[in-house]
């Protein structure tokens, strides 16, 4: 008999976990607390490693329609653009890992896997259902919103991002998230009006003291991706991940850069802000699922951008818990959340390991940064290569 099961929170997150749910033979009902579904506008990298699950979910297709295929990850100085390293993506990472190396829009990412899971028989999307209230018993979790509604079922998955209602029910005495004092400015830029110089098919990364930009191709190619992350006093509201800000801004905090990367940043023509924030990495599977109460990619495991897996992870995230129920009756969901939870916290704690130590390496300064640029240039591609993500 399938499990009624309830997720809270309608991202990237969320829905490949209805999805996934769903196609394993469940029926699910997707609480999303904003008046509609939707996503802002920022780019995403998708590694192998979630491609490839992506792909499993019957998803190969329409990411093909949405996304863009860069050529090479290019790593330069942010100063006087010279390179350091370079990785072949495209068709070598297709044969080294068996799936793509893709960067899409958020929003059109969430857009697929929001017509996906809406066309299952089996998923049901509510909006304006924010949660207030989890009670749990033996066989059973219910949930209430704001606005008085309810929902029972087998047991509740918490997708609700870094600032999750459901986490408290998963880990006790949990605090709130670290605001790291980094910031991202984010700009996209559309290819056909930029000058030819500074159109891109690659994956531009540029290092500098306490900053690094990175830049990619979105929208099957049509759209620049632009995101500059640097030290600096937070952008505003840490739970506000889309602020207005401007260049000035920007450059108040960062100065200005070398003439290639400059030349790109004064071309775009808007900025958003988002002050970072992460927890740090997961040191057990009691932190990820209890009893009835799963938690997924953000909510379970925030991470700083700097490993670009964000999303990579909650995809993952879903696709295991999918297969951990897989069959499972409902006084079998505690020991299958115990096997999603042994399964995934190890790998999630590792990235967000890694994306806390790129952060002090993208922005070294002084000798930590001469070794690394020499470091880059001797050993390129093996540096940039991760054979234990892109693979797993």
């Amino acid at each position: 008999m399938p499990l009624q099961l309830l997720i809270a929170g309608g991202g990237i997150g969320g829905l490949a976990g209805a999805l996934a749910l769903a196609r394993a033979g469940h029926r699910i009902e997707v609480l999303e607390q904003a008046p509609a579904f939707g996503e802002v506008g920022a780019g995403i990298q998708l590694g192998p490693n979630a491609t490839r699950r992506l792909q499993a979910l019957g998803l190969a297709d329409a990411l093909d329609g949405i996304a863009a295929r860069p050529e090479a990850l290019v790593v330069r100085a942010a100063d006087d653009d010279a390179e350091l390293a370079r990785l072949p993506l495209g068709e070598a990472m297709q044969r080294r890992y068996g799936a793509p190396y893709c960067c899409v829009h958020r929003a059109d990412l969430h857009a697929l896997l929001h017509g996906a899971a809406s066309a299952h028989d089996a998923v049901v999307l509510n909006t304006d259902a924010r949660i207030t209230q989890v009670e749990v018993c033996d066989d059973a979790v219910a949930v209430g919103t704001a606005d008085a509604r309810a929902w029972e079922g087998d047991a509740l998955v918490g997708a609700d991002g870094l600032w999750s209602t459901v986490r408290p029910k998963v880990v006790e005495a949990s605090e709130p998230p670290h605001v790291t004092g980094h910031t991202a400015w984010r700009a996209m830029l559309k290819q056909a009006a930029l000058p030819a110089a500074l159109r891109s098919t690659q994956v531009r990364v540029w290092l500098g003291a306490r900053l690094h930009a990175v830049a990619y191709p979105v929208r099957r190619g049509e759209v620049l991706n632009l995101v500059v992350l640097a030290e600096s006093a937070p952008a505003g509201d840490a739970r506000d991940w889309d602020q207005a800000t401007s260049l000035a801004a920007l450059q108040q905090a960062t100065g200005r850069c070398g003439p290639a990367l400059q030349a790109l940043l004064e071309a775009a023509p808007a900025w958003r802000g988002w002050t970072l924030s992460d927890r740090a990495p997961l040191s057990g599977p009691q932190q990820m699922a209890g009893e009835r109460i799963a938690l997924l990619g953000d909510a379970a495991h925030p991470m700083l951008p700097y490993m670009a897996q964000g999303a990579g992870m909650a995809i993952e995230d879903a696709v295991a818990l999918a297969e951990a129920l897989a069959g499972a009756r409902t006084e079998q969901v505690p020991a299958a959340f115990a096997r999603y939870a042994d399964a995934r916290w190890q790998r999630n704690a590792q990235v967000q390991a890694r994306a806390r130590r790129n952060g002090e390496v993208f922005h070294a300064t002084g000798p930590v940064r001469f070794g690394r640029d020499m470091a880059m240039r001797l050993l390129g591609a093996k540096l940039l290569d991760q054979p234990w993500l892109y693979g797993g």
